[in-house]
């Protein structure tokens, strides 16, 4: 795929990938309650109004403003959640409320775990809209203490996820039917926020979300996914911004991102399991959004097994005192799989600790597996970066370079260190300036 035929490509994706209508049919989640008490929770008028809205044939479940604690809430084919301004969602810190255990995968491996805080499976023509909040509640007291890492509240003697984290990937190594990977209750997997499962025509719009467990936005094996004009504020371990896992047709528009983790994260399953699944993540638009905060703005990976292909980003902004690579394809010979297809363009960046384009495949666990990735065809342009540590970082294996890399048409105002490049085949770096002298470089490093 040439530079002028990808972006005709990236702009069918964005035409194809339509927000799903619904009737104008209003269930309000106060008529399906409340609870008698300030205390008690609103699951029970969730779950009643979302059903509601379902058997009617579809229309929007409408949150007013006021504060509604809850659990789980499970989306059904046909629905809109509208969250209206100066309502908040805020989600029960008792994790008995995100029971029984559901189909899902944490960290990129099938297993069932505590239900993602707005869940569905196998729904169509879903959505989660309006001005409102989705408060998570997490924080060092509850929640992020699972990683098991003292900045985020744990302490010697208490339990984390770690133990659960190495049964589960045993379990995917040892192919483990998924329906023996049961965690939930007594465990530590923290639950997503967010999670379409094999879920078709899906948007989320508008709405603000804070304190999250994990990963906040993260649609698996779904088609056809629009999530646009979102604020994510949630600076917790883990706290990937939104994360489409082997989807097809996703574009992300307008969304602002600080977060703790990675802004996007592109991904496609992990290892054994990733294998056994097969499914890629494929034609991804990203347009018009701001990364702030923290690893990378736009990563694609650690989790490629499935490969990964047809990824676009344009007009974003990336930068801030604590985010640290711009374009961040991390893999290794354990994850396998490939990535192709990634063009970038016309981004501007105001700060990153490390590099604008970073391609790495010594990533995590380096060179020690036996399923080298295929990395090819990735093109940057138009980039207008004011600090950056460097450049770019370009590492490939001798017998599997990088391959058909492109920066072309940009400048690096102030740069810190050398730029890297080793194990690469056909590399193409022209019209670029870094620190106000030009670099151009073609052919075989």
């Amino acid at each position: 795929m040439n530079e002028a035929a990808a972006w005709r490509y990236a702009d069918e994706i964005r035409d194809r990938v339509r927000p799903p209508k619904f009737p104008d049919r209003w269930f309000d989640v106060t008529g399906f309650g409340p609870p008698e008490s300030t205390t008690e929770k609103w699951t029970e008028a969730f779950r009643a109004a979302i059903e509601a809205c379902h058997e009617a044939g579809g229309g929007h479940v409408r949150v007013p403003p006021g504060t509604y604690l809850t659990g789980a809430v499970h989306l059904l084919s046909n629905v809109d959640l509208h969250v209206e301004a100066g309502a908040t969602i805020l989600f029960s810190t008792d994790p008995a409320d995100y029971l029984p255990a559901v189909f899902t995968r944490f960290s990129a491996i099938e297993c069932y775990n505590y239900s993602p805080f707005i869940y569905a499976h196998g729904q169509r023509n879903i959505a989660i809209t309006g001005a409102g909040t989705l408060d998570g509640g997490a924080g060092p007291e509850h929640w992020w203490w699972w990683v098991g890492t003292p900045a985020f509240g744990w302490e010697p003697g208490m339990p984390h996820e770690a133990e659960d984290w190495a049964s589960l990937q045993r379990m995917a190594a040892a192919d483990v039917p998924v329906e023996q990977r049961v965690f939930g209750a007594g465990h530590h997997l923290r639950p997503n926020m967010i999670q379409p499962y094999l879920c078709r025509d899906v948007l989320i719009e508008g709405v603000r979300i804070v304190r999250s467990p994990m990963w906040e936005i993260h649609p698996v094996r779904c088609e056809n996914v629009l999530v646009r004009n979102v604020s994510i504020h949630s600076r917790g371990p883990n706290n990937d911004g939104c994360d489409p896992e082997s989807c097809r047709s996703v574009v992300i528009s307008g969304c602002v991102f600080d977060v703790g983790d990675d802004c996007i994260a592109i991904k496609a399953g992990r290892g054994p399991d990733g294998r056994r699944v097969g499914v890629p993540c494929e034609d991804v638009l990203i347009e018009d959004c701001d990364m702030r905060y923290r690893y990378g703005s736009v990563a694609i990976g650690t989790d490629t097994t499935g490969g990964i292909r047809n990824i676009f980003v344009r007009r974003c902004r990336w930068g801030g005192p604590g985010l640290y690579f711009g374009l961040y394809i991390k893999t290794n010979s354990v994850r396998g799989g490939f990535v192709e297809n990634v063009f970038v363009r016309d981004v501007e960046i105001s700060e990153l600790t490390k590099e604008a384009v970073s391609i790495d495949l010594y990533h995590g666990d380096g060179h020690n597996g036996d399923d080298p990735p295929v990395i090819s065809n990735v093109n940057v342009a138009g980039v207008r970066s004011d600090r950056t540590r460097s450049a770019y970082l370009l590492r490939g294996y001798p017998e599997q370079p990088l391959r058909a890399i492109t920066v072309r048409d940009s400048t690096f105002a102030h740069v810190e260190r050398a730029n890297v490049a080793s194990d690469v085949v056909g590399l193409s770096v022209t019209g670029v300036a870094v620190a106000g002298r030009p670099v151009e470089l073609t052919g075989d490093v």
